[in-house]
């Protein structure tokens, strides 16, 4: 892996220094865009509005509209100047249980690694998070911009968990949402043991991204020349009136099934 960023993570009056590399992966396909005519690759170009061309990278400058029509000019060393201390530092700013953050507002994991001769303060911070089993509260600046996060052990790492603020989940207020509805004790009951029959100790290796495995089998058929037949079916709403048949069904199927691997 390699490390995009390094700084400090400040604890208390201790300074950290690490570095930040990106802890995820993306493992989608990448789609090209054509042209529906001719099947020719499409470029994005960036056209200056003024003068009607394409500028080169090495030309563009970041600028900020003040008033209508009006730009200043924004350099990297600016974005720096700004405030150095938050450009180079994870500011822990406070702790608390994990579980009182919900899961709304986890945007992008990272891991951190201690720089060299930082080994022993990264690892008493790591060993202090894990005994008090809480999660520290940090600011840090990445590309122009601060973000709230929270740092975590996970096995022999600290994990930064960088986190949405509050004012970017939009509200629900918007949203047709149910009223209470007369729901059967016995219709309960029965959901809650399906979800009980369903549950199980959560491994991330488990789960895996099927859909990627259907789409590479309809770019083969297709680069064939075969026809490619539709699979699966779309979900239909189940009618209340059938609800606890259904329950009861998916209740005695899933049973079914643990019995048979059992």
């Amino acid at each position: 892996m390699r490390s995009f960023w390094s700084g400090a993570v400040s604890f208390g009056l201790i300074n950290i220094p690490v570095k930040l590399y990106t802890a995820t992966d993306d493992h989608g396909l990448d789609f090209t865009m054509l042209h529906k005519g001719d099947l020719s690759p499409i470029r994005y170009a960036r056209i200056c509005k003024a003068e009607g061309k394409e500028i080169p990278f090495e030309d563009i400058v970041k600028g900020y509209e003040y008033q209508k029509g009006d730009y200043v000019v924004l350099t990297d060393e600016d974005f720096v100047r700004a405030n150095v201390r938050k450009n180079k530092a994870i500011d822990i700013v406070g702790f608390a249980e994990e579980t009182e953050i919900d899961s709304v507002y986890f945007e992008k994991p990272y891991y951190l690694e201690p720089d060299q001769g930082a080994e022993k303060a990264y690892f008493l911070l790591r060993e202090a998070l894990k005994q008090s089993k809480k999660v520290g509260i940090a600011h840090f600046v990445l590309k122009a911009r601060e973000h709230l996060a929270i740092l975590k052990p996970q096995d022999n790492v600290v994990v930064l968990n960088q986190l949405r603020y509050h004012d970017e989940v939009r509200a629900t207020k918007d949203l047709n949402l149910p009223e209470v509805q007369p729901i059967e004790k016995r219709e309960l009951d029965m959901a809650i043991a399906l979800i009980e029959q369903l549950t199980k100790v959560y491994k991330p290796a488990d789960y895996q991204d099927t859909y990627r495995k259907e789409l590479e089998e309809v770019i083969a058929q297709k680069s064939k020349g075969k026809p490619v037949k539709p699979k699966g079916e779309e979900p239909q709403a189940t009618d209340v009136k059938d609800l606890m048949d259904v329950l009861k069904a998916s209740l005695e199927a899933e049973r079914a099934k643990a019995g048979s691997q059992s």
